[in-house]
Parts: structure tokens; sequence; C-alpha cells
């Protein structure tokens, strides 16, 4: 009886001890957007994300650069006009996401970039001190994965904070 009693008291003081307060000091969260339904879906995640620790989201559209190989052994063509179109439209969408799905509830920014878009997400964070990128994947396996890659893992592994992924398919614990 006495055991029993000495193991109650011992569990009665652990509840009771002071643990001490972790705080997460998150101001700033990136999420990429491709304007795929998948990388609505991380938006989804990030908004109540935002919210719960008083940070603000940086929405990312990275224009990859649009190089075709040219004919006559001239090399390869670029065509800015092309990116600066894709650039002055993904501005105009972000705005457009940002009012529709965000809608004031936190603070948010949209920026674009030109490049590979795994490096500019990884540059943007560090450049911006982003405590946390909430990405989202498209779920390529097989051959698709080895042609296309993954921009998540790329990122991931490079990444200068946590990275949180959200699947293509899964459980959902946003509503």
């Amino acid at each position: 009886m006495a055991k029993k009693s000495q193991t109650t008291r011992r569990a009665a003081k652990r509840k009771t001890a002071k643990r001490p307060t972790v705080r997460f000091d998150l101001t700033k969260i990136l999420v990429p957007i491709d304007f795929s339904e998948h990388s609505k879906k991380a938006l989804e995640y990030a908004v109540p994300f935002a919210r719960q620790f008083g940070a603000s989201l940086e929405l990312l559209y990275v224009v990859e650069p649009t190089i075709y190989p040219a004919d006559f052994s001239f090399g390869q063509v670029g065509f800015p006009n092309v990116e600066e179109e894709l650039r002055t439209r993904g501005h105009h969408e972000l705005g457009q996401l940002i009012a529709k799905t965000i809608g004031g509830r936190v603070n948010a920014r949209a920026s674009v970039r030109t490049g590979k878009a795994f490096f500019e997400i990884d540059q943007f964070a560090q450049e911006q001190g982003i405590g946390l990128i909430i990405i989202a994947t498209h779920g390529h396996t097989g051959i698709e994965h080895v042609l296309f890659g993954s921009t998540a893992e790329k990122v991931i592994r490079h990444a200068p904070c946590p990275v949180l992924v959200i699947p293509s398919v899964g459980k959902k614990f946003v509503r």
C-alpha cells in the first residue's frame, strides 16, 4: 500500500511541477505559390498558423526563365517579354489570392521572382528572415518525379528555417 501511495504522489508531483514554457518566435511565414490547387491548399494551412502565432504571410511566386533551343547554331534564346508578362500576371494573381483567401485576417505581402523555384524560395527565406516555410507537394511519383523533380524536396534540403510540407493527399486538419 505504501508503494502505491508513493507512486501516486510522484505522479501528482510531476503533473504540478513547473515545466519551462516553450515559445516560438515566428513572425514571418513563407508560402510559395504556383497557383496550383496544391499550393492554394498550403495557403489554407498557413493562414491559421499565422493567426495563431501573430505572424505575417509572405507569398512568393517564382517565374522560371523561359529558354528555348534555337536553330542554326545560335544557342539558346530567351524571351524576356514572356517572363515580364508572367511576372505582371503573377503579381496580379497573388493580389487576388490574398484578397480572396486571406481577406485581411493576417498581414500578407506578395513577391515575384525569376529563377529556379527551389533556389529563389530558399534565397528569399534567408533574405527576409522567414521563420517557417509552408509548401505543398504535387505528389509526383515514379517517372514524373524523376523528370520534374520535387521543388519541395529541394527546398527542404537547403532551407534556412523549418519547412512544413503539405501533402497533395491525406488527412486534412484545417477546416
